[in-house]
């Protein structure tokens, strides 16, 4: 084809098109390759990358400790029992006075608060604070919590209980031969006790006591893991350590014990489909779980290497990706290398001499912006393959590398190079508007742009949605979410299970689907808003530099 003067269209619009695109591009690329501030923005962000990443591969040389999600491997009370053996025993794990084979302290008599005074016999006594003067101290009694161990008592310091020292509580320390002194401690014993001024003792004795091998805390962690089929429709969820059908637990427990106190409502068919102690997983038409609904005390401490590693995992890769390249590298470049694209032209004068070239001045920002572009982005792209690499080597599973890993973080690198460029655009509009103010005026930005992000990563749909971040963090979680599929399901077991987890601390489901819950639409609306408000912030600067006169 052919123009009026005989030259192809191929040399009169996209030739020259590309010769005034690339001198322009290039031009930019070498001026900002040559800015001291071009080398010291990429250095902390790079230095900020791999902080992090050492922090991910120390994480995982450290390995992961199994927790109590439940608790009930702790000893509350100090007693030398986990809290799961007490409850199977009856015994209440907040006293220390109550532990497996304890027996019924009956008292005999007590010293009341802020009473002096002396009692002598052979007793158990309980809450005691004073001096015990003995002829015969058991010293096989359990230490810890309040119960005296007789054997490893130290001398007492010079002076006054209280005055010049002081005991922790439960422990005591030897005056001489015959005499201990006590703060708030059990123990057995024939003697004269004293108690001290303003403090208390009891005295009684203590029926149908038994020997109990405590159990190690160990069984307690993990021992009721996650049982699910994979199948909705069949009955998913055991009680593996029995703290939900309580077999074999005391029928008629203390009045006052604390697990009837602590759980009025335990209810062994929470979830009402007829089944005790099981966990009803919920499906939609299409066999996504959307719902988990255990009866209490079921699934409640799963282990942490099927379920926690990963997700632990996900959560680094989604929670860099969102602040590290997002809302730090993805606000603060273009902070640096975009608000004087067109400006400092201005300032150093070489405007002229470029606008004096047949380049119009609506392309010549936008070559601008794709020179800066060029740079930020080829960064955050090297930036986000190594990342990639460096997770996909070392992350959970039987697999060798983590292809998906690779696949998220080029998400990541697409989803920031669209917010380069939505705030390039932003930023070099501002330095065209105001070279003096136009710099302030991106700091505010900047810092509304860092609090929108934040209330999108606390779950806020509506009022960030006038935000470049917003957009951006959405396509992050679509690009998650069709990647990992099973991503929301990992979200729903840590909200059903009340389980530690990082995905729900930087991952939202996508909110903007148009009613069609598919990650894609998100994503496309995503991607989409983002390019009009570029698209919108060139135009709106070249329609502004075109009616500028150059001084």
């Amino acid at each position: 084809m052919m123009d009026r003067q005989g030259r192809g269209l191929a040399e009169t619009v996209w030739t020259r098109l590309d010769r005034k695109a690339g001198a322009i591009t290039e031009l930019t690329i070498r001026q900002l390759r040559h800015r001291l501030s071009t080398w010291v923005v990429l250095a902390v962000g790079f230095l900020l990358l791999i902080a992090l990443l050492a922090l991910f591969i120390g994480g995982i040389r450290d390995g992961w400790e199994p927790i109590d999600n439940d608790g009930d491997a702790h000893d509350w009370d100090g007693d030398g029992y986990p809290a799961g053996q007490e409850f199977k025993y009856g015994s209440d794990p907040f006293d220390r006075f109550s532990f497996p084979g304890s027996g019924e302290f009956v008292e005999e008599g007590s010293f009341e608060w802020g009473s002096v005074g002396l009692y002598s016999g052979n007793h158990t006594w309980r809450s005691a604070t004073g001096i015990f003067t003995y002829t015969w101290l058991d010293d096989s009694q359990i230490g810890g919590g309040g119960i005296l161990e007789v054997d490893s008592l130290e001398p007492c310091p010079d002076g006054e209980l209280f005055e010049n020292y002081w005991l922790d509580w439960g422990e005591g320390c030897r005056m001489d031969v015959d005499r201990i002194v006590v703060h708030d401690a059990s123990f057995v014993g024939n003697g004269t006790f004293r108690v001290e001024e303003g403090y208390m003792a009891q005295w009684g004795y203590v029926a149908d006591s038994f020997d109990v091998e405590p159990e190690p805390a160990s069984n307690y962690i993990d021992e009721d893991d996650i049982d699910w089929t994979g199948d909705p429709n069949k009955i998913n969820g055991f009680d593996d350590d029995g703290d939900c059908l309580r077999i074999g637990w005391p029928e008629d427990p203390p009045p006052d014990f604390v697990w009837w106190s602590w759980e009025p409502n335990h209810d062994s068919d929470r979830n009402g489909n007829g089944v005790d102690c099981d966990v009803e997983w919920i499906a939609d038409s299409n066999g996504n779980i959307v719902a988990i609904i255990p009866d209490d005390n079921v699934d409640e401490d799963p282990s942490e290497e099927n379920l926690a590693y990963e997700d632990a995992h996900r959560a680094f890769i989604i929670g860099t990706g969102k602040i590290a390249f997002v809302m730090i590298l993805g606000i603060f470049l273009p902070l640096f290398l975009a608000l004087g694209l067109v400006r400092d032209e201005t300032e150093n004068g070489t405007l002229h001499y470029l606008l004096s070239k047949p380049i119009h001045r609506g392309e010549f920002i936008t070559y601008r912006i794709l020179g800066y572009l060029v740079v930020a982005g080829g960064f955050v792209l090297i930036m986000s393959l190594l990342m990639g690499l460096v997770t996909a080597s070392l992350g959970p599973g039987d697999s060798i590398f983590r292809l998906k890993d690779v696949i998220v973080w080029l998400g990541i690198a697409f989803a920031t190079i669209l917010a380069l460029a939505a705030y390039g655009a932003i930023f070099n509009t501002l330095g065209l508007l105001s070279s003096r103010y136009g710099v302030y005026i991106a700091l505010v930005i900047g810092v509304y742009e860092f609090v929108m992000a934040v209330l999108t990563l606390g779950g806020a749909e509506l009022i960030p949605v006038l935000s470049v971040s917003h957009w951006t963090l959405q396509l992050i979680d679509s690009i998650v979410l069709i990647v990992w599929p099973n991503t929301i399901e990992m979200h729903i077991i840590a909200s059903a299970f009340d389980l530690p987890s990082g995905i729900t601390a930087f991952w939202n489901p996508p909110a903007h689907t148009l009613g069609t819950e598919s990650p894609f639409i998100s994503g496309l609306i995503s991607v989409i808003v983002l390019l009009m408000i570029t698209s919108l912030m060139i135009l709106f600067g070249q329609s502004q530099f075109k009616r500028r006169e150059i001084m």
